[in-house]
């Protein structure tokens, strides 16, 4: 072995011998482990709720009701819509869908912002501005007395309620235009209320094995009839139907002509008013607040051309048979002026022509 040869074999002793000794050091030193976290920390991270749907604030301001249709049951409205959210892949001016619209040519939908605007919170903001035709079924049993609910369903017509929900905004909910008027009602104050609406279908989704709820929001106006004015309305002229009928009962039954015209006259009246008070409301299949007074004044009117009847028999039968006992009680109020020659006169007349 040549003298180059040992001196590379004691270099290579000497660097095993370095390394041995560098293990066994680092095998001498405990091993590093991370600090344990307290399990308050522990147990507040496995109660923490997990990431929800996204929340968008609605609010609407109310500008004006345009035209208000009872036999159509459908109104116009002009109001504006905003939303505030914070999820970038959301756009929830967009997909909201107004669901009692009446009629869609009939409806301008215009957004004031065609990109959301950033807020400094940093939240997402949109507003659109909404004229169109609402529908809605008025209830009309308490009618002329009534007050109806104008409605607006609004509803997000892509992200379940599992993605995404109304909110109000607290800062203000839904607002009135305070000039606003509609003539023959009193506005009442708005309210909003937020629903989850679940459709018993899936629409045909194979990705949706079950129907799924949606965040649905209605807004709620009343409106009212003014009490006065409809009181006034509808029972002044039945009142003064009723007074012209009554005065059959002052007329001389020799004016018999007049007293059937008179009679006639008021029931044709009364049937000619409840018709034109009714043409504006829809045909429905139950009695509204003024049906209970129109069979009672027929009654009424029966009643009088019954006893009208009665009366003019029994006037008949009196001059036939000359009974003049019975004449006191059979004369009216105008006969009383006919003196006793002419009612003897008469009796003469009816026994000549029998």
């Amino acid at each position: 072995m040549g003298p180059n040869a040992l001196i590379e074999m004691a270099l290579y002793r000497s660097a095993l011998a370095a390394l041995t000794g560098l293990l066994w050091q680092a095998a001498s030193i405990p091993a590093w482990s991370a600090p344990a976290a307290p399990e308050a920390v522990i147990e507040a991270v496995e109660a923490a709720p997990s990431p929800g749907p996204e929340k968008v604030i609605v609010g609407v301001y109310i500008n004006d009701i345009q035209e208000l249709d009872f036999k159509a049951n459908n109104y116009v409205v002009d109001l504006y819509v905003w939303f505030r959210w914070k999820d970038r892949e959301l756009d929830p001016a967009k997909t909201m869908e107004f669901m009692n619209r009446f009629a869609s040519d009939d409806n301008l939908r215009e957004a004031l912002y065609d990109e959301p605007k950033v807020m400094p919170d940093g939240s997402l903001y949109s507003i659109i501005r909404y004229q169109g035709r609402f529908s809605t079924k008025f209830p009309l049993e308490t009618y002329p007395f009534d007050t109806q609910h104008l409605r607006v369903v609004m509803e997000d017509t892509l992200s379940a309620d599992d993605r995404q929900i109304y909110v109000p905004d607290v800062a203000g909910g839904v607002n009135l235009n305070p000039q606003i008027t509609l003539p023959g009602f009193h506005v009442g104050r708005p309210a909003m209320s937020i629903t989850a609406n679940a459709y018993p279908s899936n629409f045909g989704d194979l990705s949706e094995p079950e129907a799924t709820a949606y965040s649905r929001l209605t807004l709620s106006l009343p409106v009212t009839r003014p009490i006065v004015a409809m009181s006034i309305k509808t029972f002044v002229p039945i009142f003064l139907i009723v007074v012209c009928a009554t005065l059959v009962f002052y007329v001389r039954p020799r004016y018999i002509e007049g007293r059937i015209g008179l009679g006639i006259t008021a029931l044709l009246t009364l049937v000619a008013l409840q018709l034109a008070s009714g043409s504006s409301l829809p045909d429905v299949d139950y009695d509204d607040a003024r049906q209970d007074l129109y069979p009672r004044l027929s009654v009424y009117y029966h009643s009088l051309s019954k006893g009208r009847g009665h009366l003019l028999g029994e006037r008949r039968r009196a001059r036939r048979t000359g009974d003049l006992a019975r004449r006191p009680a059979l004369r009216g109020g105008a006969d009383r002026a006919l003196s006793h020659r002419q009612y003897r006169r008469g009796l003469d007349d009816a026994r000549l022509r029998s």
